[in-house]
């Protein structure tokens, strides 16, 4: 049983759900990220999705977006994530799943990255601009079934695209809770309960929901349907809010355990 498989099911026998949490790497610097993530892990993330910072990230709202100019002023690349995550596996057997555009990816090579990506450490990627039709360039030369390609499925998708998107898709299927960019706000439980259903005819992967997750109202609402919860935004505004605390960590740390108490079942 790979890593990601071993959350869920760890996350099933204490009765929650599993919290997936994502920051961007190298924010606010490439010394306190690590501390933060290490910190965050121990307090509850049963999965890290590990933002590689982008010129361009389009599907981001505006605090996951100065997170990635942040991390880009530090001169954090690719390749420094892939240096982190081979750093956090030293430490950590919590779940790595590398969240990225394309474009990265296209640039480094993409059978250089999966070869270098599972050296590392990393369980899988997210890559959140690849549609099924084109993924054959990076998934082509994969040789691993434990390293896994998360897919996204929004409210919006018909259900024939549904049923592809869930046979290319391993580990677990992100639902976006709604449509618009991540850090919106006015989640509709109902909604993403009917999402998370029609989702179900088509697969028995994990099924977490994301986007506009932000209170620990929200992570209890939402771990009522789905099987985890994705929070990044509201991380990355506690970052941003609280960027020259010589306690930021610890602050993660805290907001971490609120999340992690919520997904109880």
């Amino acid at each position: 049983m790979n890593r990601l498989s071993k959350a869920f099911k760890n996350a099933a026998e204490k009765k929650e759900k599993a919290l997936v949490g994502f920051v961007t790497a190298g924010d606010p610097t490439l010394d306190e990220s690590k501390k933060i993530i290490k910190k965050m892990c121990e307090s509850g993330v049963d999965i890290l999705e590990l933002g590689v910072p982008f010129s361009d990230p389009t599907a981001d709202g505006p605090v996951i977006q100065r997170s990635s100019e942040r991390a880009l002023k530090n001169k954090i690349t690719l390749e420094t994530v892939l240096k982190i995550t081979a750093e956090l596996r030293q430490d950590i057997e919590v779940p790595i799943i590398l969240f990225s555009y394309y474009n990265p990816i296209f640039a480094f090579g993409p059978q250089k990255f999966y070869e270098k990506a599972r050296a590392a450490g990393a369980d899988g990627v997210l890559v959140v601009d690849l549609p099924p039709e084109e993924s054959d360039e990076l998934t082509g030369g994969w040789n691993d079934g434990d390293f896994s390609l998360i897919r996204l499925v929004a409210p919006t998708t018909p259900s024939e695209r549904i049923a592809k998107i869930a046979a290319s898709a391993s580990g677990f299927l992100y639902l976006v809770s709604m449509t618009g960019v991540t850090g919106s706000g006015g989640l509709n439980t109902s909604l993403i309960a009917d999402l998370v259903r029609e989702v179900r005819i088509y697969s028995d992967l994990p099924l977490c929901v994301g986007f506009g997750i932000s209170t620990v109202d929200d992570v209890a609402n939402v771990a009522q349907v789905a099987d985890g919860v994705v929070i990044g935004s509201a991380f990355e505004r506690l970052i941003e809010e609280n960027i020259d605390k010589p306690d930021l960590a610890e602050r993660l740390a805290e907001r971490t355990e609120e999340y992690k108490e919520a997904t109880k079942i």
